[in-house]
């Protein structure tokens, strides 16, 4: 097997019960984004772009739908033969399958897989954010510093980052101090959860933390901090553009809001750098003659009769007449009735609303509605 200068693996195999119904049938990276994408596109486009043509992909949670949608990796050129994107099960003991007992965990178990390739470094990618970049620029930088470890930070306001693991970093960008949600951060550059270690480091960091019987075997809460114990070389990489963590209902509909209203100057959806997808094809969008659209995404395959506000339709979906979708997101082949009125509320994948349908929250909370059945 050819050496490789680095590989990423990929972190797919949480729950994602903040999202609730979203992820009661699929693994959440599998879940609808956009009107035509599923999250973990961002994360696949991004490898692929940057040159990366070997992923590894942990799975855990509800898989079959996430394994299908990805197959071969063709859809974003990672069918390659001395790589590509490779699903990666809960790993299989002498007792039996076992579950991944946490991120770390989830690397150790694929070390051999790792070895196939020997890598010089290795990038661990999250499934469940939403952003574009180059990682061969983050790939230099590390590179440049002969780190053990560089992780992506962003800069959030300091009365919010109490919320993230906290980087805090000397004048020439080496990490010093890290804290998982401190009470009172001395820093306001919060973890991406975007990793390039250099192999030889972190396998024995792996191999160390595996025989550790205190050890949650977490990146944020063990590798790290032993490794900073260890004076290990670790450095900041510092992020610019939009990056956004979509783990629960109110971030998911957030940021596709974000993106909408935004479009012009958030940049994950200019033409340099495609995001790439493997949904179905479908025919243009069909309007009709009375409806009724007003500043929203409608991907193609929609047929729209009824009236549609500052809202994102997936590809597929059906709007009868005389329904009203205000401040909501439609996902892909679901199908509103007639005369429903949809207000602030997200329809999950390939639900039926029945005709006459109110959807919404009084308070103005947002309303997952349905439970997925997909057609992947």
């Amino acid at each position: 097997m050819k050496k490789k200068k680095c590989i990423a693996m990929l972190l797919a195999g949480g729950q994602g019960s903040r999202l609730g119904s979203l992820t009661s049938s699929i693994a959440k990276p599998a879940v609808s984004f956009g009107g035509k994408y599923r999250i973990i596109d961002f994360s696949l486009s991004n490898c692929v772009n940057s040159g990366i043509d070997t992923v590894g992909i942990l799975v855990q949670y509800k898989p079959l739908i996430l394994n299908k949608y990805v197959g071969t990796g063709e859809s974003w050129d990672l069918a390659v033969a001395d790589g590509g994107v490779h699903i990666l099960p809960p790993y299989a003991g002498e007792t039996g399958g076992e579950w991944y007992e946490g991120t770390a965990d989830a690397i150790y178990h694929n070390i051999d897989f790792i070895d196939l390739y020997n890598p010089d470094n290795v990038l661990i990618l999250s499934g469940d954010h939403i952003y574009k970049t180059d990682y061969n620029k983050m790939l230099k930088v590390h590179e440049a510093n002969n780190a053990d470890l560089t992780v992506s930070v962003i800069e959030v306001p300091i009365e919010e980052a109490s919320r993230f693991g906290i980087m805090t970093a000397d004048s020439e960008g080496n990490i010093v101090k890290f804290t998982e949600k401190p009470k009172n951060p001395d820093s306001n550059l919060a973890s991406m959860g975007i990793y390039i270690f250099s192999w030889a480091s972190l396998r024995k960091a792996l191999l160390e933390d595996h025989t550790d019987p205190e050890s949650e075997h977490d990146f944020g809460k063990n590798i790290i901090p032993k490794m900073l114990a260890a004076k290990k070389k670790l450095i900041v990489y510092r992020f610019e553009g939009y990056w956004r963590d979509v783990g629960t209902v109110d971030s998911y509909y957030d940021s596709q809001m974000d993106l909408m209203d935004n479009m012009d100057s958030i940049n994950v959806f200019t033409t340099d750098e495609k995001v790439f997808s493997n949904s179905n094809i479908y025919p243009p969008q069909y309007i009709g003659p009375d409806a009724n659209i007003g500043k929203s995404l409608i991907s193609n395959g929609c047929t729209v009769y009824g009236s549609v506000e500052h809202s994102i339709l997936g590809s597929g979906v059906v709007i009868g007449e005389g329904s009203v979708v205000e401040d909501s997101i439609i996902l892909p082949n679901a199908i509103i009735g007639r005369d429903c009125h949809i207000k602030k509320a997200i329809v999950n994948e390939g639900v039926t609303v029945d005709d006459r349908t109110e959807i919404g929250d009084p308070d103005g909370k947002i309303v997952v509605y349905g439970t997925s059945k997909l057609s992947i």
